[in-house]
């Protein structure tokens, strides 16, 4: 295929033809390239502020070759561009000339590209040069043209910077005196200073601030909602503890009877099963302690109490106290292990029946060791009747010292929801612990007292109790308050005891309220028995023994009832408390 395929002519004889030997003679001329070390500068200096300019696109057209000719590039010219842009701007002829040479540059090589390279174009080479530097500060000599054409100047229009006034700093400081944060000089004048005081607002404003919503609701909740619902609770748990109590005064005597009668009647022993022998193991602990306790002479015990002076009085008590406290949780895992013990030998094969045995032996052991624990509650007891009778106000500084001390030692404490749950059961059980003493001193005043007792024995019973009472308000209502815990928490802790009520195993045991009565009976059964002797009639030992038998009948018969109606009212409570509950927990979700 030919280069002249289609009458049209190739690049190199377009650029040859247009340029006239005049022309070539002033590109020559004017092309050449400055060759001082300064323009050289402010080329590179040019080209690297103009990097985004992008010279004139070139047209490229693909020509018709023939088949002799490899390829061929028709180059646009770049003359009439340089023309144009050279009109539009009146600049010097070194610019001009570096436009030409470009244009030259490209003629160059397209040429070389084709392989034939004409005489115009050797000229033109060897005056400009082919380096790839010169032809980037030409680039750049282009783009200045152009931006020289589009300024305000070259069009005659010339736009003058406005001039900022400048900053007076003293009018500043003037206007604005207390730009450094300086505080603003008063007047020291005394009465300008009492009647601003007057009508500045509120007299406790620099110490208080104004409260919201929440710190209301804070203040009620310590006031109204913390103490009730911890009353209630207490309340609750303390007919737990009685109904437990009444257990075993009665439902236990009577289950070991069943057992005997059923032995006697067959003539045949058969293995117990674990709930006869738990019962065995406490009747044991009972009977060992009231027997233990038969033979302590109480009045020796309180003469010397009641000889001693206030603030020992207080010590013993704390320390008698601090004891019960560590035998109730000694007693409770002594208690625990023995059932888990005598639910082993009731299931066990007869291989293992002696293993069972000596187990279940040494935990009835160990367990005999509460009677330490009806020893302090006697000593309490004792005590607590010591400063009731005494008429030196001891029982005030007992009361006073006690109780600041529990609200000194609990109050000011980090406190999780846990360890408040378990400090309310362990009120409860004091609440109950103080009830028996009361009931001691009761028994006490109508064995020994003379004279009109029962009236000022009825205001002593009334302040301790109510002391205790009101001191436990005030501990949770500040403990709640300190550790940000929701009265809705006693809530929670009383529906925990009403499912306990109502036997339903949760999956946490350890929120169940434990209370072991075993020492309270013991410490009732040794004062009672000495005022039921005052009511028998002397007489025949068989008469005395029937007077007897007929007492502990009736007594049992009013706590059998007794115990009937505590547990039946116990268990209608709290199947309505959770169903309140359940109720309200709809309503809210």
């Amino acid at each position: 295929m030919s280069f002249r395929s289609g009458g049209r002519k190739l690049s190199f004889e377009l650029l040859s033809s247009d340029l006239t030997a005049a022309d070539v003679d002033d590109i020559s001329s004017r092309s050449l390239p400055e060759t001082s070390s300064d323009g050289n500068r402010r080329r590179r200096r040019r080209s690297k502020r103009k990097q985004g300019f992008q010279s004139p696109p070139i047209v490229e057209e693909e020509p018709r070759v023939d088949g002799n000719a490899a390829a061929a590039f028709r180059v646009t010219d770049l003359r009439s561009v340089v023309e144009k842009v050279c009109q539009s701007s009146d600049v010097e002829g070194s610019a001009a000339s570096c436009v030409t040479r470009v244009g030259v540059e490209l003629r160059q090589r397209s040429v070389a590209a084709n392989g034939r390279l004409s005489a115009s174009g050797d000229d033109a080479t060897s005056s400009c040069g082919s380096s790839m530097r010169e032809s980037v500060a030409a680039a750049a000599a282009v783009a200045d043209v152009i931006d020289a054409a589009r300024r305000p100047e070259a069009n005659g229009v010339l736009k003058k910077l406005e001039k900022d006034e400048s900053l007076d700093w003293e009018k500043f400081i003037k206007e604005n005196g207390n730009i450094l944060g300086e505080v603003e000089r008063r007047d020291n004048s005394p009465f300008r200073y009492f009647i601003g005081e007057l009508y500045s607002g509120n007299s406790l404003r620099s110490t208080i601030a104004v409260g919201n919503d929440k710190k209301r609701q804070r203040v009620y909740n310590t006031m109204f909602h913390v103490p009730w619902r911890c009353e209630r609770l207490i309340v609750a748990g303390f007919f737990v503890c009685l109904d437990s109590f009444l257990s075993l005064l009665t439902i236990m005597p009577a289950r070991i009877v069943m057992t005997v009668w059923r032995v006697l009647k067959t003539r045949q022993f058969l293995r117990p099963n674990a709930a006869d022998l738990s019962d065995y193991g406490c009747f044991i602990v009972l009977a060992l302690g009231v027997a233990s306790l038969q033979m302590i002479d109480i009045s020796l015990i309180y003469h010397v109490i009641r000889g001693q002076g206030t603030i020992k009085l207080y010590v013993v008590y704390n320390v008698l106290e601090i004891f019960d406290k560590l035998c109730q949780s000694f007693g409770e895992d002594v208690l625990q292990v023995l059932f888990n013990s005598a639910e082993g030998l009731s299931t066990c094969s007869t291989d293992n029946a002696t293993f069972e045995l000596m187990r279940f032996l040494l935990d009835e052991a160990i367990a005999v060791l509460l009677l330490v624990h009806s020893f302090v509650l006697l000593a309490q007891a004792i005590t607590l009747s010591t400063c009731i009778i005494a008429h030196n106000n001891a029982l005030l500084a007992l009361l006073v010292s006690n109780n600041f001390a529990e609200i000194k030692s609990n109050v000011f404490k980090r406190v999780s929801k846990e360890n408040l749950h378990n400090l309310v059961y362990y009120d409860i059980i004091e609440r109950f612990h103080i009830t028996a003493f009361l009931l001691f001193v009761l028994a006490q005043n109508i064995l020994e007292a003379e004279g009109p007792w029962f009236d000022s024995f009825l205001i002593n019973a009334s302040l301790v109790f109510m002391c205790e009472v009101l001191i436990d308000a005030v501990k949770h209502s500040f403990l709640a308050k300190f550790n940000e815990i929701k009265p809705v928490a006693y809530s929670e802790f009383l529906e925990d005891l009403s499912k306990q009520i109502l036997n339903e195993q949760t999956d946490d045991r350890q929120k169940d309220l434990t209370f072991i009565p075993l020492a309270p009976a013991c410490v009732v059964i040794r004062v009672l028995t000495p005022v039921y002797a005052t009511l028998l009639p002397s007489g025949p030992f068989i008469w005395r023994i029937f007077w007897i038998l007929l007492w502990s009948i009736l007594t049992y018969f009013v706590l059998a009832i007794f115990k009937i109606l505590v547990g039946l009212v116990l268990r209608c409570l709290a199947t309505w408390y959770i169903n309140l509950r359940l109720t309200r927990k709809q309503h809210v979700d």
